[in-house]
């Protein structure tokens, strides 16, 4: 079996070319054991299979949010809509308690589905797979949901390092 060969770029040259690639913005939710809602600001969110219906993202291993997700056997995918800015830098900074505030309700599976999410996927954590600096989540979708109206709301898109939205291309 042959190998890669080793890169021919420093880290920074990946990360900027990586960054040319517009994401999606979503923040996984989960509990922990005892029941407090968690979650991470991820733009790793992309799709695996209409049959059965999985979706990835993936966790920096040094997260201090990746053992609940190990453990956990639901977590929620939400799809943020450009308003909702303030939840992204909150579930990508705020230390402590990111809810505090925050609405949400629990999904069919007890989750929190964060209020106002353009889409939302409650899924079951299939399986993970440690590649690199961080594990990849495969989740199996039992329910998912797209907020009333979303064909009139934009989404959060990031690129090139800053915060951007979606217009029509005519």
């Amino acid at each position: 079996m042959t190998r890669a060969k080793a890169p021919n770029f420093d880290p920074a040259k990946f990360r900027a070319a990586l960054g040319q690639f517009a994401t999606g913005v979503t923040v996984i939710t989960t509990r922990t054991a005892s029941g407090q809602p968690i979650g991470i600001t991820a733009s790793s969110f992309n799709s695996v299979s209409l049959d059965p219906p999985l979706v990835l993202w993936s966790l920096a291993t040094k997260s201090a949010s990746m053992a609940v997700f190990r453990a956990n056997s639901h977590y929620v995918v939400n799809v943020l809509a450009a308003s909702q800015l303030d939840l992204c830098r909150r579930f990508a900074t705020v230390k402590g308690d990111r809810f505090a505030g925050v609405s949400h309700a629990a999904g069919d599976t007890g989750m929190p589905v964060l209020e106002g999410a353009l889409a939302w996927f409650e899924c079951h954590n299939r399986s993970r797979y440690d590649e690199g600096d961080h594990v990849i989540f495969v989740g199996e979708v039992e329910r998912c949901g797209v907020r009333e109206g979303v064909s009139q709301v934009a989404p959060l898109v990031f690129q090139a390092g800053d915060f951007h939205t979606l217009g029509p291309l005519d």
